[in-house]
């Protein structure tokens, strides 16, 4: 043979291999290689996608954690203001308790003071009829000692 009868035949051959692989094998390549492409494109924009999400999520976040805590300052002031307005409530109901149970002493001292009086009175009154009727040596009555009550009256110093 040849070498020219070779050269075409290979020429021949490779031709064929190169009209089948560019019919069959050719187009099955280039569609795994655009799918390939496409999902690694889709891959990329949903990866640029999720880091502005992220950078979204993240400001949200931050802006969300700024508010909570301003909210949790002004809540703690707010809580602070109540809890000096309930002391200071509490101080206005204690001194008028205070008030109430002071002045309740000193009616309970002047009640105390108008019976030790008439507890004293009555003594004196009774020393004094003793000490007549040791003077005059008779018994005094009911009505003798009414008599002397009455005229006892007005010569009473005024009360406090």
């Amino acid at each position: 043979m040849d070498i020219n009868a070779t050269l075409v035949g290979q020429m021949i051959t490779f031709a064929l291999f190169v009209w089948f692989t560019m019919k069959f094998v050719w187009p099955v390549l280039e569609k795994i290689l655009k799918d390939r492409q496409q999902k690694i494109s889709e891959g990329l924009a949903a990866a640029e996608r999720g880091h502005k999400e992220l950078e979204i999520a993240q400001k949200y976040a931050i802006q969300h954690i700024h508010e909570a805590r301003s909210k949790a300052v002004d809540a703690i002031e707010q809580a602070k203001k109540q809890a000096a307005f309930i002391i200071e409530q509490a101080k206005i109901e204690a001194l008028k308790e205070r008030e109430q149970i002071v002045s309740l002493g000193h009616e309970e001292i002047k009640q105390e003071r108008r019976v030790a009086k008439e507890q004293l009175q009555n003594e004196v009154v009774n020393i004094a009829i003793a000490s007549a009727e040791k003077l005059l040596g008779r018994v005094i009555t009911e009505a003798d000692h009414k008599a002397f009550l009455n005229a006892e009256t007005k010569f009473r110093a005024p009360e406090e």
